[in-house]
């Protein structure tokens, strides 16, 4: 009877890294193109921002960037920082290893925050971009078809194309489920235009190689599963809820591979006299699937317990992460995921039936990863959290490979019997064409939003000037108020705390945002704001045209409040002397 070890090597195929130096060069020019097309906008920005205007160099969804640049900032002096996009006063506990040593490249070279942000889309893109070749060179021989693939992971975009021609024809103006064309996860064009924090998230793709590795090369098979273990802790500082897709998908595969090798050896011995090798298989088989995962889930756990502990234990991380529902951003139901997907997620399914019909001992490690991946996935991105959409993150890796290979491996031959002369280059190339226009709205759509110069993506140089007021005189335990546009950035620009900042990280946010639409409000009498200043300590008070816009406006100073910055159209008034 073949022993294990000779059974896996001829029955799961193992495909791995042969990337010619060639190879490489291609894989930097489409990171390069990718990074230098979601540039674009940004340079836009900066050079059409008109004199009275400031370009705060964020070009999507300010609210969440503002957060990690408060981040930045608190980590550029400690390592553990405190929430300072709350008024409360809390303890230095939070910790966030991407933001740490971002604020370190800002310190070492005396960068601001806009600056380090294109730092991190440099590093978000090409970082991404080399660890899904890997796992795509893995999953792949043909070049020709992995570059396809690297494509589709970079470039590849769903059916809100189709959302925007209802919109302005049918539809009378309303844009029909607009989550489906504006989430950043499990889309690289839009993750390196606007969100490149997932693109450095979705690194935890490289865990994959190195537990596949484990398998490929027995003889250092512990030295590549504490590596994965180690670099899984490493991107769970990062951004933790990526643990539960490691996790989640490797258990699944290794429980399949070495169910598969067990089924080998039982059909080749013969069901009536394998008893007793069968047995000890089992057994020696077992040991090594929870050898491997006890190793890596050991090893990764650190960043899970500190975040289970602080969003249980401590109480204002407790109400943030209670807050995350506020954003009302969930993962699509399963019959829109093609409008969030598109062709490319069609695709893979109609791969991933086929290969879920096969033996599981047809498959090369790296494929059958693949596989498990793109089918996990399924049960997590609608796990019953708040958070449950960042579990798409890096889904677009898997769906793009499973893609490839049914374009090349099935609907091209059959095209090609039906016309002959039809070149499977052509035929790849229609598809990616297919795949492009929703990526091409959400770029034109950038430069649209970036031209109108309004908040939040630009501040008036009043509004920055005041911050920069605030910046020199405010201390750590002051708190400003003022509208919500310019209070998500008192934490980025200035050491104090926002009385009103942020969806989540503001605790009570819809409590705080009504108290703040009621001080500024005409009728509200001075001694309600005095109360909404002296229940937390509010030391100033933010006036610019951002506030001026608030229902019912009309503020003047209440008892106690002096002006101590005065600049166009932007006051800010101090609570004591």
């Amino acid at each position: 009877m073949a022993s294990p070890q000779n059974v896996h090597a001829s029955t799961v195929r193992i495909s791995f890294l042969s990337i010619e130096q060639a190879e490489w060069r291609s894989v930097l020019w489409i990171a390069i193109v990718l990074f230098a097309v979601t540039s674009v906008p940004y340079m836009f920005a900066y050079a059409a921002a008109p004199s009275d205007r400031v370009f705060m160099g964020i070009a999507l969804n300010v609210p969440d960037h503002a957060q990690y640049f408060a981040w930045l900032r608190s980590h550029a002096d400690a390592f553990l920082i405190s929430n300072r996009m709350t008024p409360e006063p809390n303890g230095a506990v939070f910790f966030n290893l991407l933001w740490w040593m971002l604020a370190g490249i800002a310190r070492a070279f005396g960068l601001q925050y806009a600056g380090v942000y294109q730092i991190l889309r440099i590093i978000g893109v090409f970082v991404f971009v080399f660890v899904a070749y890997r796992l795509i060179a893995a999953a792949i021989h043909d070049r020709m078809q992995r570059m396809f693939a690297l494509l589709l992971v970079c470039f590849t975009s769903g059916f809100g194309w189709v959302l925007m021609l209802l919109k302005y024809t049918f539809a009378r103006g309303e844009l029909l489920f607009p989550l489906d064309v504006y989430i950043a996860e499990g889309n690289t064009f839009l993750g390196a235009l606007g969100s490149p924090h997932f693109l450095a998230a979705a690194a935890y793709a490289g865990c994959f190689e190195l537990f596949l590795r484990a398998y490929r090369e027995p003889q250092q098979r512990w030295r590549y599963l504490i590596a994965c273990g180690l670099f899984a802790q490493f991107m769970g500082w990062q951004h933790a809820y990526d643990l539960l897709i490691i996790w989640g998908v490797l258990a699944v595969f290794v429980m399949l591979r070495e169910s598969a090798v067990i089924a080998e050896v039982w059909q080749g011995a013969g069901r009536g006299t394998a008893s007793l090798p069968i047995c000890r298989l089992i057994a020696r088989q077992a040991s090594s699937v929870l050898s491997s995962l006890v190793i890596v889930g050991v090893l990764s756990s650190p960043p899970a317990i500190y975040a289970l502990a602080l969003t249980s234990l401590d109480p204002l991380w407790s109400t943030v992460l209670a807050q995350f529902g506020n954003a009302g951003v969930w993962t699509p139901p399963p019959w829109r995921l093609p409008v969030l997907f598109g062709f490319t997620f069609l695709a893979a399914c109609a791969m991933a039936v086929r290969d879920v019909r096969r033996r599981l001992t047809t498959f090369s490690d790296a494929r059958l990863l693949v596989l498990v991946w793109f089918l996990v996935s399924f049960v997590l991105i609608y796990l019953p959290t708040d958070y449950q959409i960042h579990m798409l993150n890096g889904w677009q890796i898997p769906m793009s490979i499973l893609a490839a290979r049914w374009i090349v491996e099935h609907a091209a031959p059959k095209l090609r019997s039906w016309f002959a002369p039809l070149r499977l280059r052509f035929v790849a190339g229609a598809f990616l064409l297919a795949v492009l226009p929703t990526n091409a709205y959400l770029f034109s759509w950038r430069l649209l939003e970036l031209g109108r110069h309004q908040y939040d993506f630009y501040l008036t140089r009043a509004d920055v000037s005041g911050l920069s007021w605030l910046s020199a005189n405010a201390d750590l335990e002051d708190v400003v108020l003022s509208s919500l546009n310019i209070g998500q950035y008192v934490p980025v620009m200035t050491d104090a705390h926002a009385y009103l900042a942020h969806w989540a990280q503001t605790a009570h946010f819809y409590a705080r945002r009504d108290a703040v639409q009621r001080f500024f409000a005409a009728g509200t009498s001075r001694t309600e704001r005095a109360h909404i200043l002296l229940a937390h300590s509010v030391d100033y008070v933010f006036v610019g045209p951002a506030e001026r816009r608030l229902p019912d406006f009309d503020v003047h100073a209440t008892d106690g409040m002096h002006v101590v910055f005065s600049q166009e159209d932007v006051t800010i008034y101090a609570t004591s002397e």
